[in-house]
């Protein structure tokens, strides 16, 4: 998966502009359309402007470029030949390539999705371990904040996705282990 992503990052920029990440706007649209309780869209917008500002102060290690957008192991597939191909590719965007190496490393360092193996494997095959970045910490809780507001949005017709929407919220207010959250 690492190489996989390191050969992505590699490929010639598009001739066509990619819009700019902006992981912030997703928030606010997800809010406004979400059946949650007005105390947990409230908890959930004041944690949003607060990351924002830290965002907006990250010093990122990887040069901006062209990424994926949701760069993780569900949206790689294989061919009838066994070759990897990636998908979803709707979020492409120009952005710190950190933002892709995210993913696999929450999966495994914050939910204990992957295992170490995976993580290292994932981690050499780029040639990056993005936990060791300074920013780590503020890019993963943006990456939690898009996961709970995507569950969010989906809470007002599936009851798991409400319960699990606010055992999240609890945790990021906790400050608690994240590894009681259920993939959706």
């Amino acid at each position: 998966m690492g190489e996989l992503l390191q050969r992505l990052h590699g490929l010639e920029p598009p001739r066509f502009s990619l819009p700019d990440l902006r992981p912030f706007d997703k928030v606010e649209q997800r809010l406004r359309r979400a059946v949650i309780r007005a105390e947990t869209r409230a908890y959930l917008a004041d944690l949003a402007e607060k990351l924002a500002a830290e965002y907006e102060q990250l010093e990122f290690a990887l040069p901006l470029g062209h990424l994926h957008g949701d760069f993780n192991v569900g949206n790689v597939l294989h061919d009838a030949e066994g070759h990897p191909k990636v998908i979803d590719l709707d979020g492409f965007a120009t952005g710190p390539r950190e933002w892709d190496l995210m993913q696999t490393a929450m999966y495994y360092d914050s939910f204990g999705w992957h295992t170490e193996a995976e993580y290292a494997d994932f981690a050499e095959g780029y040639g990056f371990d993005v936990r060791q970045w300074s920013g780590y910490a503020v890019l993963r809780s943006v990456r939690e904040l898009l996961m709970v507001t995507w569950l969010a949005q989906n809470a007002g017709t599936n009851p798991r996705a409400a319960e699990e929407v606010e055992k999240r919220v609890e945790t990021l207010r906790s400050g608690g282990s994240r590894r009681a959250w259920s993939p959706f």
